[in-house]
């Protein structure tokens, strides 16, 4: 009986290293397929621009694009520090996500707003105003995933399962971008859709490593995928319309 007690005390530091490095390997490829989307999408429109001949960017746009490409960097280099145990300069670097994802809501309200009484929508789609439900909603999503994220942040489990969800919950504009042809030609449900796939590779991931869904996982990415049929529903009431008309004459 002693053996076989010692036996698994043994196999114990083993069992937990090797869960460790499937976590590492998990997020650490979670992050890098984020990152490749995002590029691929906004290459031709942003990262790429000055290579295709477009014209130059509002000013709004330059800082939107470079206060989000700052957390999807942020993501990148959390989810490393992690994996090289450097949980100490991980934790330190929270600020500055906490700064940046402040300034996400705000730019990206600005930008939504701003766009929207420009009359920009995705080609062949709603009008500006309905389609401002998109992101408007985005805005919502994010903060409330990421507060929640840093509450729980003695919490590593529950933490970086939201903070995941939370860069998942923005990343339809750019899968929106991607060059997938007559695929994303349905408009919101299609890139919706596209989006959920990195909620259901965390799903498989819980489900491989814990046998059941993760509580955060769960209660996450059930917000963001009830919350896209909901915000098409709402885009096309006349309140949202009375809504979306008040906060564009905000702006100049």
């Amino acid at each position: 009986m002693d053996a076989q007690v010692l036996e698994r005390t043994d196999r114990a530091p083993a069992a937990r290293s090797a869960s460790r490095r499937r976590e590492h390997v998990f997020y650490m490829g979670m992050a890098i397929a984020i990152v490749a989307t995002v590029f691929v999408g906004f290459a031709p429109t942003y990262y790429l621009r000055s290579f295709s001949g477009r014209d130059a960017l509002m000013p709004l746009l330059h800082l939107h694009g470079f206060v989000f490409t700052s957390w999807i960097v942020l993501l990148m280099v959390q989810t490393s520090l992690v994996a090289a145990n450097r949980v100490d300069l991980h934790r330190r670097l929270g600020i500055a996500g906490a700064v940046i994802a402040a300034l996400m809501v705000a730019v990206g309200l600005l930008t939504a707003v701003t766009r929207a009484k420009q009359g920009a929508a995705p080609p062949g789609g709603p009008p500006s105003l309905v389609f401002l439900a998109v992101p408007f909603v985005d805005m919502l999503i994010f903060p409330t995933l990421v507060s929640a994220g840093f509450y729980f942040r003695r919490r590593p489990d529950v933490h970086k399962r939201l903070m995941l969800l939370a860069t998942i919950s923005i990343l339809a504009a750019a899968i929106a971008r991607l060059p997938l042809g007559t695929l994303l030609q349905a408009g919101p449900p299609a890139f919706f859709g596209l989006t959920d796939i990195f909620i259901v590779a965390l799903i498989i991931y819980d489900l491989i490593t814990r046998r059941r869904i993760h509580r955060a996982t769960a209660v996450g990415g059930l917000l963001i995928i009830v919350s896209q049929p909901l915000r098409l529903m709402l885009a096309g009431t006349a309140a949202w319309m009375s809504f979306a008309t008040w906060l564009t004459s905000w702006v100049g």
